[in-house]
């Protein structure tokens, strides 16, 4: 996930649509709200927290070394390494909640990814700056699913060449799924900024396919 840095001048926010295709140029992005019934996005927030064998590690923004300010863990098929902000992050096998989700997104969206990274917020503390998903093993046009579970934190995308345009804000709900597949990584960057207000505690997991044969060694 390669910062972009958050330099750039302040812009106006700009609500994006609550369900269904988000109309942004340059862009492919799907909101589903309700990917997951309540019942079961509580049971798998639930066996996540409980089961991911969660870290903090340290990571290199801009030739200087930060604990990351969130837990993460990343799990997938062996051989799908994927490298960001000075980490190799070799896979853990899969667990299978994971496998389960997996599936949907293959049997429903005709996509089968290879590996996950999940993320969680412990408070509002706890973020995830400024950055695109343009790795070089995720290929040129990655598609990025993305479901959240628990406490609804400000998802916030900023278009990376058009300084006027706004930046949009779109909340995800609990067991829903973002997709943002074709140029969005190319030409958007995206962001969880902290909050000075109480919130509740956040996972998500990012499904992704890498390219094996085309990681960087």
């Amino acid at each position: 996930m390669n910062s972009i840095g958050t330099s750039r001048r302040s812009r106006s926010i700009s609500l994006l649509s609550s369900g269904g295709d988000c109309d942004l140029p340059d862009a492919c992005v799907d909101y589903v709200r309700g990917f997951l019934p309540p019942q079961t996005a509580d049971g798998v927030f639930d066996s996540l927290i409980k089961q991911v064998q969660w870290r903090q590690p340290k990571i290199k923004l801009f030739g200087k070394t930060f604990l990351s300010p969130r837990l993460s863990a990343w799990y997938g098929d062996a051989g799908a390494v994927y490298s960001y902000s000075g980490l190799v992050n070799q896979p853990l096998p899969w667990l299978p909640v994971l496998q389960v989700l997996r599936r949907r997104l293959k049997d429903e969206w005709a996509w089968n990814p290879n590996a996950v990274l999940v993320n969680w917020y412990r408070d509002g503390r706890d973020s995830m700056g400024w950055h695109s998903d343009d790795e070089f093993e995720l290929g040129n046009e990655p598609t990025i699913a993305s479901i959240s579970l628990g406490a609804s934190r400000r998802f916030l995308l900023r278009h990376q060449k058009h300084k006027h345009m706004p930046i949009y804000e779109l909340v995800p709900e609990h067991g829903s799924l973002l997709i943002m597949a074709g140029s969005t990584q190319k030409f958007w960057c995206h962001s969880v900024p902290k909050s000075a207000h109480a919130v509740g505690q956040r996972v998500n997991l990012t499904f992704r396919l890498v390219r094996k044969n085309e990681r960087i060694s």
